[in-house]
């Protein structure tokens, strides 16, 4: 497939709905319409939505359920929901099998007004299928059913099924695609007028019957009525002994009830995920999709294919991504940062014009300006204030720095908190944490204190303004305002000397002279 087209496929990724206009596709020509007409004057009938969920993911080899695997930050089966959502379904029923407790739990936390339905013995797709409809109610109108695994259907296709069914007033409408190579698709078999005979599973067909392209998305509208009478007939007359939804359309069909086929406009948006392999490669083209979605509104993304962004990050325009960088989770960033190369953010917040290079960062905050790296690890809590840096071979946790604040390089610091316009020495260590007693203990660095390289802070200590530490100190007392101290342990030598005046330049000097 063309790349672009990949890039439209995915428009909806961040829960927004394509913008493609309808599409034609191959189906029954409208004038062998028979008995069901009357379902094509609802133009605006109700349509709930039935998601297959149950299935034991056995070519995962997971102790997960696949549907909870994730993908560009958020599990399977939540980007199947998203592109849903825009169809506006009165009603949405999730039906769940192993680990249903776990599967309603990640629903929960990525939708709303999502109905769970059990299937406790996974008997087929049909039986899957009857209990989400058990779980409908009462309601009257369309049902499209559809499965737990496809993240990559696009919203505006789906628009189009339901237009197609509605216009046609058929019983069943089924979502098509033709593939070179159609793998374990079941296919689409037609009638001599172009409608849908039936649908013939890989594993049941004929030799013949497995060279037909047009093959079944797992997709499909159904009249309401017309399914619930049907799926009380099926039976598990097939060499895997399961109730297959496909034999509904037969079951219909034999009833002399009008069945569409809609054809996908690009068959990528179907593709199931079957295993691992097929994860990576919905991965990718997710990966695509929000890498072209951030280019287009102003971010510049230096090389998209080693370039890592999960659904659920945002980055402000003339923001700069460079290679093997890694996006991941609630990440927000600001207008002209500059990312990478080699940085991972987790559950990060950037502010404007913050610079971060060959770092990991994990639940920080990094206000206007400040910077970070190459080679620091940030750990959950740490907060820089604006201008700040957290410079080479530096690691914090639960630390906050002030405005224009530096810790450049070789320094640890955990449970500190650090005023504005301070330096912190190289091989500076903060030591929050007794062996002991397993307690931490934070540490208390006021504004203007410069802190000599390779100064140990013993917490709980407090370093009060303008405080001074020797080189190689070892710090076990607080240190008093203005205050210069040195040793092991440190002890006070002297007040802090005011910081030199500046000196008036020749020039400036005999400029004052003429004045006087």
């Amino acid at each position: 497939m063309a790349a672009q087209q990949n890039l439209a496929l995915l428009e909806g990724v961040r829960g927004l709905p394509g913008q493609r206009g309808n599409v034609d596709s191959a189906s029954s020509s409208g004038d062998h319409l028979t008995k069901s007409s009357s379902r094509s004057e609802g133009r605006e009938r109700a349509v709930a939505v039935v998601v297959l969920a149950a299935g034991e993911s056995k070519r995962f080899k997971s102790r997960t359920p696949k549907v909870l695997h994730d993908l560009c930050g958020l599990p399977i089966i939540a980007h199947v929901l998203r592109r849903l959502a825009p169809l506006g379904a009165s009603r949405t029923v999730l039906v769940v099998g192993r680990e249903a407790g776990a599967v309603k739990e990640a629903v929960k936390r990525v939708a709303s007004k999502i109905r769970f339905a059990e299937q406790v013995s996974r008997l087929g797709t049909a039986d899957a299928a009857r209990i989400g409809d058990e779980a409908l109610g009462a309601f009257k109108g369309d049902v499209l059913i559809t499965p737990g695994d496809t993240p990559l259907l696009d919203p505006a296709t789906m628009r189009d099924l339901l237009d197609r069914h509605r216009a046609t007033g058929a019983a069943a409408t089924v979502l098509s695609a033709r593939f070179d190579d159609p793998g374990g698709y079941g296919r689409i078999v037609r009638d001599p007028d172009g409608g849908v005979a039936r649908i013939v599973e890989h594993a049941d067909a004929t030799e013949a019957e497995r060279a037909i392209g047009e093959c079944n998305a797992g997709v499909y509208v159904f009249d309401r009525a017309a399914l619930r009478s049907a799926l009380t007939k099926v039976e598990a007359a097939n060499r895997q002994g399961e109730l297959y939804l496909t034999d509904v359309i037969e079951i219909l069909k034999d009833k002399g009830e009008r069945i569409e086929a809609y054809v996908a406009p690009d068959a990528t948006q179907v593709f199931g995920i079957n295993d691992r392999a097929h994860l990576a490669e919905a991965a990718a083209i997710v990966r695509a999709a929000i890498a072209a979605d951030m280019m287009r509104a102003g971010v510049t993304i230096e090389d998209p294919a080693t370039t890592y962004i999960d659904a659920t990050v945002t980055a402000g325009p003339d923001t700069i991504i460079r290679p093997m960088t890694f996006l991941r989770g609630a990440t927000t960033i600001g207008r002209g940062c500059v990312i990478g190369p080699e940085a991972e953010l987790i559950d990060c917040t950037l502010g404007d014009a913050v610079t971060i290079s060959r770092a990991v960062a994990r639940e920080v905050s990094l206000e206007k300006g400040a910077t970070v790296g190459p080679y620091a690890s940030l750990r959950p809590g740490t907060v820089l204030k604006a201008g700040a840096k957290a410079g080479t071979f530096v690691e914090m946790k639960q630390t906050t720095v002030g405005r224009g604040s530096k810790v450049p390089h070789l320094s640890y610091m955990g449970d500190a908190t650090i005023g504005s316009g301070s330096n912190i020495g190289a091989g500076t260590i903060t030591c929050n944490y007794d062996g002991e007693t397993k307690r931490k203990s934070k540490t208390l660095i006021g504004d203007g204190v410069l802190v000599g390289s390779d100064t140990m802070l013993v917490a709980p200590v407090t370093l009060a303004k303008w405080a001074v530490t020797g080189a190689g100190s070892v710090v076990t007392q607080d240190v008093a305002a203005n205050t210069v101290v040195a040793g092991v342990p440190a002890t006070p030598r002297r007040k802090r000397r005011p910081a030199p005046k500046a000196k008036a330049s020749n020039t400036s000097a005999k400029k004052k002279g003429k004045q006087k």
